[in-house]
């Protein structure tokens, strides 16, 4: 006891001792551990505060004590799973997964505050404690365990009690370290793992066994990292995980065959699969499905029975993504004889062999579709056309990048037949077939294809009025030398490698644009889009504070003292036209 108390002298330290002694065990505190009010008689009004859904960012060392950090992880930095079924929105909430703990207030788990003596805690009551030690990372956690028993007891609560965790695990953690982590989590819901390391079977077995109540599940890895997960291990941890409802994976390439069969199952995200020999799934529940495959040209994967098996097995499928170089007519018959009802997003990528007959089967089959992406197929204008006769009414999202088959009429056809869209990417589509080195956004060379048509021009306009256009993308039009666009709503133009862009010929009349990328295009043009934007940010004249004189000869301008509302709306009219737009260069 002597250890807890400052040495002031000898006798002051014996008698200190003498009457710990004599007091024995301490008795409990007196006063409520959420108002502060004496126990005795009281009945406490005050309902648990609602508990925080932690969110830690983590990473495991060889030091216990330096296990945890509270640095906090770039989701969209790390992870390389395409967005394209929630390409409109920066941060998918259909992930599961919240960055802010604003957010994760939200959640109640009805949470008792545990009985804290004050005088062991500083004196704060039990509410206001847990409030403290909750916002602290890992490592202020671990420290905070150690002043006290009250405190201890408060720490080992909250790890209990944080149902969302971002785990870094570097290439020199040993799988019992995390495991040993993971233990303290007894409600974890969310998981998000970012491997430094090689990912098998033994750290997916001590997720299944220390997350019994997880419910989504993200695994992202390095460059340097493999991920040996097989097909077989990956079905029994699904089937053994009757409460996962999110799973995301990147790095497949060794899964060989699946049989996933879940039936709490809704979002399903896998990247890198490579020469899948069978696939079979029975989740009746999944709603949105993301499987991209390496691009390879050995790929040997039977896309058409992959996606017969998903129309069987999936039939309440609403998001549908498949990234393949194999993807073909055949298999967009596949699709639509699957009836699938629900369907709404519709993305099918890098299928050169999907041409304007697969898109009248898919208008046939499925006329509700709000997002429907076609990049790196071979439709044409003909195709464009069929599309603005069966989605007026429902498309908002249309992408058609690496489609060097669509002209600048058909672009232009589609904005004005498409009265709801708000997004559209056409990169790489208006192309000059001249042009040496022809850049693509992806990085992938091989996806840039001459035309077919004989009738594409090198050199074309493009004039765009649209009112409800938020997004546009024109990334790698070399073979784009005039642009006129009339778009009130547009925010994000997307200009970068439109080499032949004349300045002359450039005009912008989008008064809510914030960002236009202008990467690798001229000076002169990125000058006459500086223009352009500074002219739109000018503040108009306010016309209200004006006032003609008594003999209603001549306009004079009111100072703003006497007429102080005219000085209001001046003042708001200024703050509504001025807002900043950045040019993005790099």
């Amino acid at each position: 006891m002597e250890r807890f108390h400052h040495h002031q002298g000898g006798a002051t330290t014996s008698n200190a001792t003498n009457f710990d002694l004599k007091c024995g065990k301490k008795r409990g505190s007196y006063n409520c551990g959420r108002c502060g009010l004496p126990k005795k008689g009281h009945v406490c009004n005050l309902t648990p505060t609602t508990t925080t859904t932690t969110a830690i960012t983590s990473t495991p060392t060889t030091d216990s004590c330096n296990s945890a950090r509270g640095s906090t992880i770039d989701h969209a930095s790390h992870s390389h799973l395409r967005r394209a079924l929630s390409f409109d929105e920066a941060d998918d909430i259909r992930s599961g997964f919240h960055s802010d703990l604003d957010d994760a207030d939200e959640a109640e788990l009805g949470f008792d505050y545990p009985e804290i003596d004050p005088d062991a805690s500083g004196c704060l009551p039990a509410s206001c404690l847990w409030e403290i030690l909750r916002r602290l990372p890992p490592a202020g956690i671990l420290s905070a365990a150690r002043v006290c028993k009250g405190w201890r007891e408060t720490t080992r609560k909250i790890w209990k009690a944080a149902e969302v965790l971002r785990l870094t695990v570097p290439s020199r953690a040993q799988v019992g370290f995390v495991g040993s982590l993971l233990q303290k989590y007894s409600r974890l819901v969310t998981l998000s793992l970012r491997l430094e390391s090689d990912l098998d079977s033994m750290l997916l077995a001590c997720i299944a066994f220390s997350c019994p109540s997880l419910e989504v599940l993200e695994i992202t890895k390095s460059q340097s990292s493999i991920n040996r997960i097989t097909g077989g291990e990956l079905g029994r941890f699904v089937a053994d995980k009757r409460c996962l409802k999110i799973l995301k994976m990147e790095g497949c390439s060794s899964l060989g065959s699946f049989s996933l069969c879940s039936s709490s199952l809704g979002t399903l995200w896998l990247s890198d699969l490579r020469s899948l020999s069978k696939m079979a799934f029975n989740c009746p529940n999944l709603k949105e499905i993301s499987l991209e495959f390496c691009r390879q040209e050995n790929d040997s994967t039977d896309l058409v029975a992959m996606v017969d098996g998903m129309g069987r097995g999936c039939p309440r499928l609403q998001n549908i993504h498949i990234s393949s170089f194999r993807l073909s007519h055949a298999v967009v018959l596949a699709l639509t004889a699957a009836q699938l009802s629900e369907l709404r997003m519709l993305s099918l990528v890098l299928g050169v062999d999907i041409t304007d007959a697969s898109v009248a089967s898919i208008a046939s089959s499925y006329p509700n579709l709000e997002l429907l992406d076609l990049s790196g197929s071979s439709i044409s204008d003909s195709g464009i056309g069929m599309i603005c006769n069966v989605f007026p009414d429902s498309l908002s999202r249309l992408l058609l990048a690496l489609c060097p088959n669509i002209t600048s009429s058909g672009i232009q056809f589609a904005t004005a037949e498409l009265p709801l869209l708000e997004l559209m990417d056409c990169g790489m589509t208006i192309c000059d077939p001249n042009a040496q080195d022809s850049t693509s956004e992806t990085g992938d060379h091989e996806l840039s294809k001459q035309p077919n048509s004989k009738f594409h021009l090198i050199y074309q306009k493009l004039i765009i009025k649209h009112n409800h256009l938020k997004k546009l993308s024109l990334w790698g039009c070399s073979g784009l030398d005039a642009l006129y666009l009339n778009c009130p709503q547009l925010e994000d133009l997307n200009l970068n490698s439109c080499k032949n862009l004349h300045p002359e010929r450039l005009l912008l009349q989008c008064p809510s644009l914030r960002t236009v990328h202008a990467s690798d295009c001229k000076e002169l043009v990125v000058g006459a889009i500086r223009i352009q934007l500074d002219k739109a940010a000018a503040p108009e004249e306010n016309l209200l504070s004006c006032k003609r004189l008594a003999d209603g000869s001549k306009r004079i301008r009111v100072p703003p003292l006497i007429n102080s509302q005219s000085s209001d709306n001046y003042t708001k009219r200024r703050r509504v036209g001025s807002h900043q737009c950045n040019i993005l260069m790099s």
